[in-house]
């Protein structure tokens, strides 16, 4: 049977929903609640992934607690927020991140260590991507010799739309977008590193940023398998998609049921939900090195 949380309730709030969070203002301080609901398509589905949120907050936190970055993480701990009175606590722990409140600088920086999705179909297209160009020949999941920068606006529907640089400037201004470029490469450069040693590729991933107190700060979720391409190593095989630690399960199985992705999705069957739990699972537990909590 599903379990999943797929919406949090504190008594007389009234949260920001995104696909995934669910946010709470307490002036100075956000809690951040993970739940288990799943997009595909630009559409969240009507079936969550149990413990999901989960993966995404406890690992987010393995690597806050890794990279050489500012973030906005103070506390895994719901309580140390003012909570309504009458609030169930105990669906929120394991999924909560008490955060700075930070000025969201409205880019996401992405960056891409091989070549795949819409990168990979930009260089089928124009030979670059983003506005990058890239040496000719080379494959679907190929390894690039330098990871590059490719920013993209932030959608609040739909996806995130690719930009070149020098676009992201305009948004933000030269100084902010030369420092969040230097900074993501930095912190993507590091987590590759580490992702390797334990077995998996970084084949790309997105960051996002906040103003807070002057200086940019990483926020939201970071280096989860929502937000970045993780690939087991031992099956790597450029010239091909590649198997990956996320919710391709889900996809694949919703690519065979005939439902044409412009009407309310189908419910996921309690097998593929479950299959792709135990994905989100495996990924944490060979990046923390240390078994899931919840399992």
């Amino acid at each position: 049977m599903n379990t999943a949380y797929t919406r949090s309730e504190l008594p007389g709030m009234t949260p920001r929903r995104g696909k995934v969070r669910d946010v709470y203002d307490f002036g100075d301080r956000l809690l951040v609640v993970a739940t288990d609901r799943i997009s595909a398509f630009d559409w969240v589905l009507p079936t969550g992934i149990p413990d999901k949120g989960r993966v995404l907050t406890q690992l987010s936190a393995v690597w806050f607690g890794l990279l050489p970055v500012e973030h906005h993480l103070l506390s895994l701990d719901p309580r140390d927020v003012p909570l309504p009175p009458g609030t169930d606590v105990a669906p929120l722990e394991g999924r909560s991140m008490v955060v700075r409140k930070a000025r969201v600088y409205p880019v996401e920086c992405v960056v891409r260590g091989y070549l795949s999705g819409s990168g990979w179909k930009e260089y089928r297209q124009t030979g670059e991507v983003c506005g990058v160009r890239l040496p000719s020949g080379l494959r679907e999941s190929d390894r690039l010799d330098h990871p590059i920068f490719t920013p993209a606006t932030k959608e609040e529907s739909g996806h995130d739309i690719n930009i070149p640089f020098a676009r992201m400037v305009e948004i933000v201004g030269a100084p902010v977008a030369e420092t969040l470029r230097s900074k993501s490469l930095q912190i993507y450069q590091s987590a590759r590193d580490y992702a390797g040693a334990r077995g998996i590729l970084l084949a790309d991933t997105k960051f996002e940023f906040g103003e807070f107190e002057g200086r940019p700060i990483v926020i939201d979720e970071v280096l989860t398998p929502d937000s970045s391409r993780f690939w087991p190593a031992a099956q790597y095989a450029p010239g091909k998609g590649q198997p990956s630690f996320d919710k391709q399960f889900v996809r694949d199985w919703l690519e065979t049921t005939g439902w044409d992705k412009n009407s309310p999705p189908p419910a996921l069957p309690d097998d593929v939900a479950l299959k792709t739990r135990a994905k989100y699972i495996e990924a944490f537990e060979l990046l923390a090195g240390r078994p899931f909590p919840w399992k």
